[in-house]
């Protein structure tokens, strides 16, 4: 019983959910995943601004749930919501939902993941069947060493060439210690990048409240 309201509950969220303009946001393992909270927090205070996470497993390992005031969906999600053939599939309904998806951070692991096309939970699957006539931002961040390694410039160029916006990472003394290229940029600075495609009236990915 618990699971069959937990599974209605997901379906309702996403059918009442209510904004002109509906930012999902992607959150990885990656220390930076404790800024969620605030990340959230201002992207709600965009005007007409209506926002869901979707967030790997390791990423909860840096937030606290509870400090995030709207629907986080997880893996789990993903199974408990599909049991026979009529039922929705969640990935498939996320990227309906959403006029926008930001990862961030999207840590190494995911950008090696998104870059070869690997789509085994349930944020790889949103961003796999992703339309990409709607905005992706990606927000990279990890060690400054992994980000210096070879690999990861040829991955973030693949996603540039799927036609996905990469909002820079930065330089500061990490959290390990280390100091170097490789820290998420701002909150501020990836709540000012969505911001901008709220402001083109011609976009046609812009819903209404349902």
């Amino acid at each position: 019983m618990e699971i069959a309201d937990h599974v209605d509950g997901l379906i309702t969220d996403l059918s009442t959910s209510c904004g002109t303009f509906r930012v999902l946001v992607g959150v990885t393992g990656s220390v930076a995943s404790l800024k969620l909270p605030l990340l959230v927090s201002q992207l709600l205070q965009l005007p007409g601004v209506d926002v869901r996470v979707v967030t790997t497993e390791h990423a909860k390992h840096f937030y606290n749930s509870a400090e995030v005031s709207v629907k986080i969906y997880s893996d789990m999600d993903e199974w408990e919501l599909w049991t026979q053939r009529t039922d929705p599939v969640l990935h498939i309904e996320l990227r309906r939902w959403a006029d926008l998806l930001v990862i961030a951070p999207l840590d190494a692991n995911t950008l090696g993941k998104i870059a070869n096309g690997i789509c085994d939970n349930l944020l790889t699957c949103v961003v796999r069947a992703w339309d990409t006539s709607r905005p992706l931002l990606f927000c990279p961040a990890m060690n400054t060493a992994m980000w210096q390694h070879p690999i990861t410039a040829q991955q973030v160029s693949r996603l540039t060439e799927f036609g996905y916006v990469e909002i820079p990472c930065i330089a500061k003394k990490l959290v390990c210690g280390d100091e170097g290229k490789g820290a998420m940029a701002e909150v501020s600075t990836i709540v000012s990048v969505v911001n901008q495609y709220l402001q083109k009236p011609d976009e046609t990915f812009q819903t209404t409240c349902t």
